[in-house]
């Protein structure tokens, strides 16, 4: 066991270091502390990042805002790449870095006030847990680790990317590792999504997205009464969507979570449209429903049109697809999360989610997505709160997990100043 003070390996490491020998150094307790000295910076920020509105497609204020953040800490090239993310790096022994992300969007739908308020302990926002906990625990993960003396072995890049959420179809994590200086160097990455500390994501649950758009000649409610109507047409398809047989195993889902149409109560709309969601952890199952979403829509036109004699069309675009994958083992970064949790006492989980991961780890790269800590609840709702209770413990567990895989040592010897 190494004494109080000792490096370990600044170099990049075939295996994780156990968290009890880096917990035993001297540099542990000065991050420690320095965790302890961020809580209500890190509130503060969580809260001012929450403020600032970032819609899907959208988020080019909070990029400026984290961006700021990171060149206020020092952080080496930060910079926005075409996408948008926001990319800033801390340098190690090695060219090869270990890459910590945490998603910029929301589901808050532009121009809905976001007011932060605050109840029994709990800040409530839209946001503010998904993903405010994560960009919060990004940003202080970095400001800690600027504040010591420590070198890594693997170099350290902190990523805030867009398009995590909904019709972004993750499109910042995969601009982020198309091929390029990024995807060349990563050796393995961490997602920060969310808040609660018992989940380790190690799996990517598949999804296919499709706007629906049935259209026609429109008229007058009364004047034009027989004419087909796209709204019919539409709620012939969500009955036959309703059938379609979805299993339990291999997890199978269908949702239709949005349906828009018409202008005004007394007239025949000349469009309607509906996005349906199908996910399943197997890709098979997915390309089932999606030939069945087909047949409906096809039948649900069909049936509108004979009923009236009309000549109603329908098109269907595929908006999103999020590929199914899983973690390749053995993983090192996933056996430091878990000898992390056990020596922090956390009793975690793994899963299967849509995340930022997903991308990674199709991509065959070492991925997991863990939370920024705290707990939070009522995801994706005005009602949206966070409890800062229990953040320490989650930004212990990403550093503890981050100086597992990239080895650390001081870089200035106490004993010689």
């Amino acid at each position: 066991m190494p004494q109080s003070g000792t490096a370990l390996p600044p170099t990049p490491l075939r295996r994780s270091i156990p968290p009890a020998e880096i917990t035993d150094l001297a540099i542990w307790e000065q991050l420690v502390r320095s965790v302890d000295d961020h809580r209500e910076w890190l509130e503060q920020a969580q809260i001012e990042l929450t403020q600032i509105p970032a819609p899907t497609f959208r988020e080019a204020e909070r990029a400026a805002y984290v961006a700021k953040r990171f060149a206020e800490m020092g952080l080496e090239r930060v910079r926005m790449d075409e996408a948008g993310n926001v990319i800033a790096e801390r340098g190690g022994a090695s060219n090869s870095a270990f890459v910590l992300t945490a998603h910029l969007d929301t589901v808050v739908p532009a121009g809905v006030p976001i007011e932060v308020r605050r109840s029994n302990g709990r800040i409530y926002a839209p946001g503010i847990s998904d993903n405010g906990a994560g960009l919060a625990a990004l940003l202080g993960v970095a400001s800690v680790l600027q504040g010591s003396e420590i070198e890594t072995g693997l170099s350290l890049i902190f990523v805030a990317n867009v398009g995590e959420e909904g019709e972004g179809d993750l499109y910042g994590m995969r601009h982020l590792l198309s091929p390029g200086e990024v995807r060349n160097r990563v050796a393995a990455m961490l997602v920060l999504d969310g808040s609660s500390v018992e989940h380790i994501t190690v799996a990517g649950l598949g999804s296919r997205r499709f706007l629906i758009e049935a259209t026609g000649p429109g008229g007058h409610s009364w004047k034009d009464f027989g004419r087909a109507n796209p709204i019919h047409a539409l709620s012939n398809m969500v009955i036959q969507l309703g059938r379609i047989p979805l299993p339990s195993d291999p997890r199978t889902t269908l949702n239709v979570g949005v349906i828009q149409g018409g202008s005004t109560v007394n007239a025949i709309p000349i469009s309607a449209l509906m996005k349906v969601d199908i996910r399943s952890t197997q890709l098979e199952e997915i390309e089932r429903v999606s030939s069945a979403l087909e047949a409906a829509v096809r039948s649900g036109i069909e049936q509108e049109n004979q009923r009236t004699g009309g000549t109603l069309e329908a098109k269907i675009h595929k908006i999103g697809e999020r590929p199914a994958a899983e973690l390749a083992m053995p993983s090192r970064l996933l056996d430091a999360v878990r000898a992390t949790d056990k020596h922090l006492g956390i009793q975690s989980r793994l899963e299967r989610s849509s995340t930022d991961a997903n991308i990674p780890l199709v991509l065959g790269i070492d991925a997991v997505a863990i939370a920024g800590g705290g707990s939070g609840g009522d995801a994706h709702t005005p009602n949206e709160w966070y409890d800062p209770h229990g953040r320490d413990l989650g930004l212990k567990r990403i550093l503890l997990t981050t100086l597992s895989m990239c080895g650390a040592k001081k870089t200035v010897d106490p004993a010689a100043v």
